[in-house]
């Protein structure tokens, strides 16, 4: 089994695209696979319950039929940053806490299992403890995706040092083309491409924009696996 946590530059990086883009590369090349998203703000009501449509992508990506909770154990209602959200719906959040609400999807059996963070590297679980430091209490390499806009080399490089610093191997980039119309694009990726390769870090992908892809169509969610390959 290859477990590996999956974490961005920012917010609006491709987290979730490219976390269910891997779970159907994998199903894709005849492995099992399950995704795991431990928080999700931003979620709805519907007739089955509160539910996060990021999350909805782990579960629709990973093998088998399983429960909601199991792939989404913490489920909050605002699109907020996830301890505010926490904070107001009376949940407690921790490292602890999460590690225990996540056990019955960390223990799920399959050839690769990802777990995706929420926001960026630091996003906050309380006043002391942030994702990072649940990150580092699963121990698994990590997965960064770059979400290439204006700014993204420094926050690339930022986050990557932030990781290396906590401990954690990098197994491997994915650079994710969400602004078409930033100004030398393919100069940035050169740059990171390079600066990446100077560290040994795997480059998995470079993932054009495309504008209007359904990800709950696997059709169209294939347009984004075959550029991708998991870390060797």
């Amino acid at each position: 089994m290859k477990r590996f946590f999956l974490t961005g530059t920012d917010t609006d990086a491709g987290k979730t695209l490219i976390s269910a883009a891997l779970l159907h590369r994998a199903a894709l090349d005849g492995h099992t696979c399950f995704g795991l998203k431990p928080i999700a703000s931003g979620s709805e009501d519907t007739a089955e319950g509160l539910r996060n449509s990021d999350a909805l992508l782990h579960q629709q990506y990973s093998s088998g039929a399983i429960e909601y909770a199991i792939h989404n154990p913490i489920t909050l209602r605002p699109a907020i940053a996830p301890h505010i959200a926490a904070m107001q719906a009376g949940v407690e959040l921790n490292c602890q806490s999460l590690l225990k609400a996540c056990q019955p999807g960390l223990t799920q059996k399959a050839d690769y299992q990802l777990t995706e963070g929420a926001g960026g590297w630091l996003v906050p679980l309380n006043d002391t403890e942030t994702l990072a430091d649940f990150a580092v209490q699963l121990d698994r390499p990590v997965i960064l995706v770059v979400g290439l806009r204006l700014g993204s080399i420094n926050h690339a490089c930022l986050t990557a040092n932030a990781i290396k610093a906590s401990g954690l191997t990098i197994a491997g980039w994915v650079a994710n083309c969400i602004d078409p119309d930033m100004d030398a694009q393919q100069e940035n990726l050169r740059y990171l491409t390079q600066w990446f390769a100077a560290r040994n870090v795997e480059h998995l992908g470079t993932v054009p924009h495309l504008p209007g892809i359904d990800p709950f169509r696997p059709e169209q969610m294939a347009k984004v696996a075959e550029r991708l390959h998991w870390p060797q």
